[in-house]
C-alpha cells in the first residue's frame, strides 16, 4: 500500500459534472481528490481486504441473527423499547437488505482492523462504485496508469444485481428517499435509484421532509400515493425516535434498510464480537462504557454517531483528542488502532458489501486521526501485479 502523488486531471470537475457528480466539492472545500492515489498489490486486497470483510460480514449477520431473539442483547445495545418487536420481526421476515460499509485501518502489512459497521446509511458510494471507476479508466487511457492497472470495485455491478435479486420483496410503489438538504444526501439516493431502474425498478424520489402520514395511517408521497416501499437514507434510530414512528408497525411499510439493520449499524456490536470472537485477527478489544475517565489507549465512541462525532481518543502518550458533535448516550469504548499516516494523511479504508457479497472499496483520508465529514475521497488503484481478476474487468 502505497500513497502515490500524481497531478489531477483538468478537466475532472467538468468530468464530475458531466456525470451528475454534485458534491465533489463541499462547502468550498474539495471532497474528491485526485492529487494522489492509493496503490495496492492485488495480494493485499484479496486477502487483506476482501477476504475479512466477508469474514466481519458473515460475523455481524450471526450476531444479528442471536440478538433479534434476545431482549437481553436489545437491552445492551440499546435499542429503543418500541422498536424492539419491528427489529424482531423483520428479522424473522428476512426483510431484504441491500448494502453495508465496513471502516477499517490498514497499513498495507498485518491485518486490517475492524473501526465499524456502516449497515444503515452508508455514503461516499457513488464516488467509490461509479466516478472511482471512471477516474480509473481514464488514467488507463491517458498512459498515467498502466493498462493492466486494476481496482476493487465491482460495487455498481453488485447493486444492480441485488436489486435484480430483491425486486420481488419490495412492494409498489418504491421511493427513495433523502434530505432535501443535503446534495450528498440527494446524489447518493439518485445513483441507487438509477442502479435500481437498471434492474427494472421503477421508482420515485421525495424529500424526507415532504413524505405525508395519511388519516388511516399509511406513509403518503406527492397527490395521497402510498408509499409501500421506501428506501431512506435517514438513521433508523431517527426514524424510531420521531413522532411519527408509532405509525410505523400498522402502515405496511416496507423499508430499506429494514428495522433489523438498527442492530448492527450500532458500536455496541463491537464489544459483542469481542466477546464471541476474542483474539480475532481483524477485531479489536472492546467493551461496554461504564462511564468515567477514559484510560490512555482507549477510544470512546457513543452507540449511535456518525462521520467521527463525539470519538474521544485517549493517546497512549497521555494526549486526547476529541471530535464534538450532537450525538449522546450509551457508548463503547474500544482498543486504540491509530490510522497509519501517508504524506501526513490518515486514510480510512471503506470496504463494501452489498448483500452478502465483499465487492469494493473507498479510501477517504483526513488530516486527523478521526476521520470527519470533512474527509477526503481519494481513488485506489492495483497496479503491481500481473494476475487479473476477471470480475473486476471493464
Amino acid at each position: 500500500m502505497r500513497r502515490v502523488a500524481i497531478e489531477e486531471r483538468p478537466d475532472w470537475r467538468q468530468r464530475a459534472a458531466d456525470c451528475g457528480f454534485a458534491f465533489h466539492t463541499i462547502e468550498g472545500e474539495r471532497y474528491w481528490d485526485e492529487r494522489a492515489y492509493y496503490a495496492f498489490d492485488l495480494r493485499q486486497v484479496e486477502d487483506d481486504i476482501e477476504d475479512p470483510t466477508a469474514e466481519l460480514h458473515a460475523m455481524a449477520m450471526e450476531l444479528a441473527a442471536e440478538a433479534a431473539g434476545s431482549q437481553e442483547l436489545m437491552e445492551r445495545l440499546a435499542i429503543p423499547p418500541d422498536a424492539r418487536d419491528q427489529v424482531a420481526d423483520s428479522w424473522r421476515r428476512r426483510d431484504p437488505h441491500l448494502y453495508g460499509r465496513i471502516d477499517l485501518a490498514y497499513d498495507g502489512h498485518g491485518p486490517a482492523k475492524l473501526y465499524e459497521y456502516n449497515y444503515d446509511t452508508p455514503t461516499s458510494l457513488f464516488e467509490a462504485a461509479f466516478f472511482q471507476w471512471d477516474w480509473l479508466e481514464r488514467q488507463r487511457e491517458s498512459g498515467v496508469l498502466p493498462g493492466g492497472a486494476d481496482q476493487f470495485n465491482s460495487i455498481h455491478e453488485a447493486l444492480v444485481a441485488r436489486f435484480v435479486t430483491i425486486a420481488g420483496q419490495l412492494p409498489a410503489p418504491l421511493y427513495f428517499s433523502a434530505s432535501g438538504d443535503s446534495a450528498e444526501d440527494q446524489g447518493t439516493v439518485d445513483y441507487l435509484r438509477d442502479c435500481a431502474a437498471q434492474a427494472g425498478i421503477e421508482s420515485g424520489t421525495i424529500a424526507l421532509e415532504a413524505i405525508g402520514l395519511s388519516a388511516d395511517g399509511r406513509f403518503t408521497a406527492g397527490d395521497d400515493v402510498v408509499i409501500a416501499s421506501l428506501f431512506k437514507l435517514y438513521p433508523l434510530e431517527d426514524l424510531f425516535a420521531d413522532a411519527f414512528a408509532s405509525a410505523l408497525p400498522g402502515s405496511g411499510l416496507r423499508l430499506l434498510e429494514p428495522p433489523w439493520k438498527l442492530l448492527l449499524s450500532n458500536k455496541g456490536v463491537l464489544p459483542l464480537l469481542w466477546e464471541r470472537h476474542r483474539g480475532h485477527p481483524n477485531l479489536l478489544p472492546a467493551e461496554f462504557d461504564a462511564g468515567g475517565d477514559l484510560p490512555p489507549g482507549w477510544v470512546r465512541k457513543p452507540l449511535f454517531s456518525r462521520e467521527g462525532a463525539n470519538i474521544e481518543m485517549h493517546l497512549h502518550d497521555g494526549d486526547r483528542i476529541e471530535q464534538p458533535g450532537p450525538y449522546a448516550g450509551p457508548a463503547i469504548r474500544q482498543a486504540l488502532h491509530l490510522l497509519p499516516t501517508f504524506d501526513g494523511a490518515w486514510p480510512l479504508v471503506g470496504s463494501w458489501v452489498v448483500g452478502d457479497v465483499a465487492c469494493g472499496m473507498g479510501i477517504r483520508e483526513d488530516a486527523s486521526p478521526i476521520t470527519r465529514d470533512t474527509a477526503r475521497f481519494v481513488p485506489h488503484a492495483i497496479v503491481d501485479d500481473g494476475r487479473r481478476r476477471m470480475v473486476l474487468e471493464a
